[in-house]
Parts: structure tokens; C-alpha cells; sequence
């Protein structure tokens, strides 16, 4: 019982320590450091460091908890009572209103920081390294997701995942190039992704080129 009290207590502070550093990401970005992060919650950096061990531990505690709500989110949209080409949409959206509403929280898990507030151990902290394993958790779940939507006949199961990866690497790559530049609206970029998705290149007439001399 008092096991079981502790471990309440121990994951009701990590939490707590996760708000904090939430709340600095928001304000700080990739520039956000242990120290301020530390300050936010009242404590020492050496007692966020036994929570978390380094900036890696924290990266990884905060993108577990963010991707956690953002797969929830996209399930919502995916299993939507609506047409083929509306799920696409809504899934698309979905993901991009996320990235939009906190554009800080995603510049810190997917851009490394330049900030110099860092123990030696923290210089090597390399955000790709834990980026790619966030990427591939979200492409597994939306090609299980697909699986489980659309009869894609004999080895259906693999063509779902390999269009998961592809759909979630699309995503990442368009809504990163998009958040940076906003070159258009949410929504024109969700109408063009769906027109993509959807089969709107394959469609569209050949140009004529002229070879060149």
C-alpha cells in the first residue's frame, strides 16, 4: 500500500515537472534549458536531473506525452463518419492545427537547440536521434489504422504501413516547410495534401515538353 502511495506520489510530481517544462517550451522554444526549466518548478537542476536523468530524458518523457494526445486526435479524425476523401482531410488538419497551436512545443521536439545552457553530456543531446523513433511510432499506429479501415486485399497489412510511414513523413515534411514560411493557409495546404493523397497527380494531363537542343 504505501509501495503503491509512493509510486501515486512519484508520477503525480513527474507530471508537475512536465507542466513546468511545457510551460518554458511554450515561451522559450528549442532555446529552452534545464536551468530554466528547473527554476520554473521551484527546484534544483540536479533534482530534475534525477527525474530525468539529461535534456534527452526530458525530450523523450515530453514527446511520449505530446504524441500521446496527437495519435488520440488523429484516431478521432481517421475513424470520422464521414467519406474517404473527408477522413484524408480531417487527418491532415488535425495534424497541422497541432504543430499550429504550438508551434514552440514542436520546434523543441523536432529542431535541436542552440542555446549554450548545457552540461557536456547535453552537448552531444542530438534531437534527430529522438525524433526518428516519434516519426516511426506515429507511422506504425496510422498504417494500423489504415489496416484496420480499408480492405487492401493480399498483403494489405504491409502496403498499410509502408502508406503510414509515407503519409506521416509527408505530413512532417510539408507542415515543417509550412509552419516556417506560412507561403499559404491551413487550409490550402490540407486541400492540396488531399488532392495529392487522393490521386490528383495521377490524374492531371501530361504538359507538353519541348527537349531542350
Amino acid at each position: 500500500m504505501e509501495t503503491t502511495q509512493q509510486q501515486r506520489s512519484a508520477d503525480q510530481r513527474r507530471r508537475e515537472l512536465l507542466e513546468a517544462a511545457e510551460r518554458v517550451v511554450l515561451r522559450d522554444g528549442p532555446q529552452a534549458s534545464m536551468n530554466a526549466i528547473a527554476a520554473e518548478a521551484g527546484i534544483t537542476k540536479p533534482i530534475l536531473y534525477r527525474h530525468f536523468g539529461d535534456k534527452g530524458g526530458l525530450y523523450r518523457a515530453l514527446a511520449k506525452r505530446h504524441t500521446d494526445a496527437l495519435l488520440r486526435a488523429l484516431k478521432v479524425a481517421v475513424y470520422a463518419p464521414v467519406d474517404r476523401r473527408q477522413q484524408v482531410a480531417g487527418t491532415l488538419d488535425t495534424y497541422l492545427a497541432a504543430i499550429e497551436a504550438r508551434p514552440q512545443v514542436y520546434r523543441f521536439l523536432m529542431h535541436p537547440s542552440e542555446d549554450g545552457d548545457r552540461t557536456p553530456a547535453e552537448q552531444g543531446f542530438d534531437v534527430g536521434r529522438h525524433s526518428a523513433p516519434l516519426l516511426r511510432r506515429l507511422g506504425e499506429e496510422l498504417g494500423q489504422v489504415i489496416a484496420d479501415r480499408a480492405d487492401l486485399g493480399p498483403g494489405g497489412e504491409l502496403v498499410a504501413r509502408v502508406w503510414g510511414h509515407g503519409i506521416v513523413g509527408m505530413m512532417h515534411a510539408a507542415g515543417d516547410w509550412w509552419l516556417a514560411e506560412r507561403p499559404c493557409a491551413r487550409e490550402e495546404l490540407v486541400e492540396s495534401l488531399t488532392d495529392l493523397l487522393c490521386g490528383r497527380l495521377f490524374d492531371a494531363p501530361d504538359r507538353e515538353v519541348t527537349p531542350e537542343a
